[in-house]
């Protein structure tokens, strides 16, 4: 026998109003008809395959008949290309007249390869260590911009032959340009250049055998400017750069010893290998009629060294005298310093010491800039809290400020935008900016945790006559405390993954060492794995510590 119903459940049901009976009526057909159409779409022929993604179909180019109407003609497909317009002159840059633009060499010479494919080239701005990967992802066809040819990318894509010549170059303080002559004069000195490149490699290997300490960046400006500044003592990068800081900055000058040669090369997917050789062709005639000439003395880059590549490029060189000729298939372009790319398991075994190194300097600077974040925020709640009007609008400020703007803004203003009154080293600086970024954070936390008890309690003790400093340790600061707790090392672990955000001060922390790690290699598989087996070890203990704290220390529910 079932339970009864009760009286306040005993509701009986109204029929439907002819209103809901002709929106269900409505819906009913509006189903029907789709289910027609699918099925009458599944009865036809299956169309033929979606072309692929990586080049858009190529109109017909032969000549259509004059009576066909101008306005029916299709419009000329794109040729997507990627760049880094953060390269700037000469490269990629935005054009001062339209900034919805960009002009620069590669900017043209993407142009060529767009003309001879009969196609209209459109840009898609991508940073310049994510090249290769859009590329094998398919978001460009060719990426272009100051690439260089290495052995890493011959092995995982479709590359170009190369079509400009480069050499690596020291750049000095016109100061000591007299005492630095070669690379093995910089032992135990500070030499800056961009991470996951040729010259990167080649400061790696100085590093082990004459003692030069190498320094990485993420852009090509800060290099130099710390060079004037005194942070560094010589930058290595290709003549191109150099020649462009020299224009920029003042009091600098390049070695004339050439410390490497290289070349830029424009790479594509590694399916894509038919497209390359139409390119290579493309590329080859563009060296026949000054096409790429004309291009480079337009942006002040030509020199002597180009006739001699393209002699060797086209196969004329040994009549010329000029050596070897480089074959489109070549492994590495002649000239070009630099390991074979390795397997998987020997890349983790180099790579893996400098990937522990890396870690160790995020946990200490996670460590040190969480403890200057306690301490910092501690202060300002209990400012916001106890302080007089005055004190409270200035903290409350300084709170608002700091939540309302990057940390990566900050951590630029610390480093660079102060350099002019206080030199501070990187890691000092991030270390700086990271606490004080998240004690904004952390005192809001503390705050709202000494607000959350009970104002009776704080009566009570203050009519047995304890100070408020005996309130604040016996009283309302524990019980706080297990308020914050929670929260507060939630921010720890967040405070582990931004600390990535300091490889812009030139901090190589794990993640700036996995993206050079990655880029050499040429794939982001083995390091990306790497990379979050390691930050997985160092937050998960921290995380279990956290719930051990809290479980001890929470407050009795019975």
């Amino acid at each position: 026998m079932r339970n009864p119903v009760p009286a306040e459940l005993n509701m009986s049901v109204p029929p439907p109003s002819k209103g809901c009976l002709r929106v269900v009526t409505v819906w009913l057909a509006c189903l029907c008809v789709a289910v027609a159409a699918s099925a009458q779409a599944a009865a036809r022929p299956p169309s033929a395959p979606r072309p692929p993604a990586t080049l858009r179909p190529q109109p017909d180019m032969r000549a259509q008949p004059e009576s066909r109407p101008h306005a029916e003609r299709r419009p000329q497909p794109e040729m997507r290309w990627g760049g880094d317009p953060e390269g700037g002159f000469p490269y990629v840059e935005a054009d001062p007249n339209d900034p919805t633009r960009v002009e620069g060499f590669e900017v043209d010479v993407a142009g060529v390869i767009a003309r001879g494919l009969g196609m209209r080239p459109d840009f898609v701005s991508v940073q310049f260590t994510s090249i290769d990967a859009s590329v094998k992802r398919g978001d460009f066809v060719i990426g272009l911009g100051g690439i260089e040819d290495t052995p890493a990318r011959r092995a995982t894509l479709a590359v170009t032959v190369p079509y400009y010549e480069f050499r690596e170059v020291l750049t000095v303080r016109d100061a000591d340009r007299a005492r630095f002559h070669a690379l093995s004069d910089f032992r135990g000195r500070r030499v800056g250049t961009l991470g996951g490149t040729i010259a990167y490699e080649i400061l790696l290997e100085a590093q082990s055998t004459l003692g030069v300490v190498p320094v990485s960046y993420d852009d090509d400006v800060h290099p130099y400017s710390d060079l004037v500044l005194g942070r560094l003592d010589a930058v290595l990068l290709d003549h191109v750069l150099a020649d462009k800081a020299m224009r920029r900055e003042k009091g600098l000058a390049t070695l004339p010893e050439t410390v490497a040669i290289g070349h830029y090369v424009g790479v594509l997917d590694a399916s894509n290998a038919a497209l390359r050789d139409r390119i290579d062709a493309m590329l080859k005639t563009a060296m026949r009629d000054g096409a790429l000439e004309a291009i480079f003395r337009k942006w002040d880059i030509w020199n002597g060294d180009q006739p001699v590549l393209y002699a060797r490029v086209l196969g004329n060189a040994a009549a010329a005298g000029l050596g070897s000729p480089i074959p489109a298939s070549a492994p590495s372009p002649a000239g070009v310093s630099g390991a074979a790319p390795q397997g998987g398991l020997r890349a983790v075994v180099r790579y893996l010491p400098a990937l522990g190194r890396a870690a160790f300097i995020t946990i200490v600077l996670s460590c040190l800039s969480m403890a200057l974040a306690v301490a910092a925020g501690v202060l300002v709640a209990s400012g916001r809290v106890y302080g007089g009007p005055a004190l409270r609008g200035t903290l409350m400020a300084y709170v608002e400020l700091t939540r309302g703007t990057p940390v990566l803004l900050q951590l630029f203003v610390l480093y660079y935008g102060l350099a002019e009154f206080v030199r501070l080293p990187a890691f000092l600086a991030a270390f700086i900016g990271l606490g004080l970024n998240y004690a904004a954070y952390e005192s809001e936390i503390y705050r709202s945790a000494l607000e959350a008890v009970p104002r009776g309690q704080l009566e009570a003790a203050r009519i047995l006559g304890l100070t408020e400093r005996q309130i604040f340790t016996l009283i309302r600061g524990p019980q706080a405390l297990r308020l914050a707790l929670a929260p507060m090392t939630n921010d720890f672990v967040a405070l582990l993954k931004d600390s990535s955000l300091v490889s812009v001060l030139t901090v190589v922390e794990l993640t700036k060492q996995t993206q050079i790690f990655a880029a050499n290699i040429g794939s982001w598989v083995v390091p990306g794995t790497l990379c979050a087996a390691m930050y997985l070890a160092m937050s998960l203990p921290l995380s279990n510590l956290a719930r051990r704290m809290e479980a001890r220390w929470k407050a009795p529910t019975s």
